[in-house]
């Protein structure tokens, strides 16, 4: 028997419950899960913001130890610890193959397959984005399980697998941030405070965070923001006074709004560039007239998980760990256990601290 946080239904509360997991078939592995953190997306798929197949036990920010691998896995083997890829490219499909893993037709395919049953009545339970990290114990696909690098903290080592993967990307592969350059960054969670961490490594010149409550300010400054602003219908001028009268080279959103993501794109110099990590609702619409788009002369790009290779990455991002230039511990706020996990989603939702980080 498993614990796991379940989630019955759309917009039902979470249930921790005991779950039985199958022995890894034909290319999988099965993980015991050191730590997982709870993200944003997680509350988007509980609410249906995303589509996932219920019931489901979710969590996709997950780190663990590999205790079993089923027929022809190669790659992990007993005893290894390893990072969960909820977005494992198929290496085959269109996208695939224009070098764009991040955009893979079929990284998702995992989360629509029964992976588990419920101890109580055997009824079948979905992996959340295919991994299924809120339990104590989560069967994937082999490539679904990433060899962590030595000298990583495995608890930590969690926040790879979404929140540093998609910071680090947004501003060394989206935005692709040069020395010198000014970042505002919109959203101080798990992934803004990652996203701002990565600026400072880049060698951006201001940083300026951006984030309704005061409270994030200390947080802010200590991943690397050199100013703090709350934010306002004024933002973007604010902004712009704090970089020379012009804007901001770089903005990224980290929140999913389209108040936020319109406040991104006008904090922008001419010739800016906005990347969009956050995820919004349908119902988020967006405006710019024609003559601003002439004029100003910006882009504006969506960012899925980092535009990240996390095969490539992950590697890269270790070793600015080992360096002591990239500080996990920095992005958790509240290390919670599984019944913790409905409180953690509330603190989301009121823009409360940073990552919450479940550990088993």
């Amino acid at each position: 028997m498993v614990r796991a946080a379940v989630l019955p239904a759309v917009n039902a509360p979470l249930q921790v419950a005991e779950i039985d997991l199958p022995d890894p078939g034909p290319g999988q592995v099965r993980v015991k899960l050191a730590a997982a953190g709870v993200c944003h997306s997680d509350l988007s798929l509980s609410n249906g913001t995303l589509r996932q197949p219920v019931p489901a036990v979710l969590g996709h920010e997950g780190a663990g130890t590999v205790t079993a691998v089923g027929p022809g896995v190669t790659t992990v083997a007993p005893g290894d610890r390893v990072v969960l890829n909820w977005a494992p490219s198929c290496g085959d499909c269109h996208f695939c193959g224009l070098a764009e893993p991040w955009l893979c037709a079929d990284a998702g395919a995992a989360a629509n397959a029964p992976y588990a049953t419920l101890a109580a009545d055997g009824s079948a339970l979905h992996p959340g984005l295919g991994t299924a990290a809120f339990a104590e114990e989560t069967v994937v696909a082999a490539h679904a399980a990433l060899p962590l690098p030595d000298g990583v903290p495995l608890t930590d080592a969690a926040l790879l697998g979404c929140a540093v993967l998609t910071g680090w990307g947004a501003i060394h592969h989206s935005a692709g941030v040069r020395p010198g350059e000014s970042v505002v960054v919109l959203g101080v969670g798990g992934v803004g405070l990652a996203t701002l961490q990565a600026a400072r490594i880049a060698g951006a010149g201001t940083i300026v965070a951006v984030d309704v409550s005061p409270a994030k300010e200390e947080l802010a400054r200590a991943a690397g923001a050199t100013e703090f602003l709350i934010a306002g219908e004024d933002t973007a001028k604010r902004v712009r006074r704090l970089t020379g009268g012009v804007g901001a080279d770089v903005a990224v959103e980290c929140v999913g709004r389209a108040d936020t993501i319109r406040t991104a794109w006008s904090a922008t110099r001419r010739g800016g560039r906005t990347t969009v990590v956050g995820i919004g609702g349908q119902d988020q619409q967006v405006s710019f007239s024609a003559l601003e788009l002439f004029y100003f002369g910006r882009t504006l790009s969506g960012c899925v998980y980092g535009n990240s290779d996390p095969a490539r990455d992950l590697p890269v991002v270790a070793g600015h760990v080992r360096s002591g230039a990239l500080d996990l511990s920095a992005l958790v706020t509240d290390r919670i256990g599984l019944d913790d996990i409905p409180a953690a989603f509330e603190a989301m939702v009121a823009g409360k601290g940073g990552r919450s980080l479940v550990v088993f």
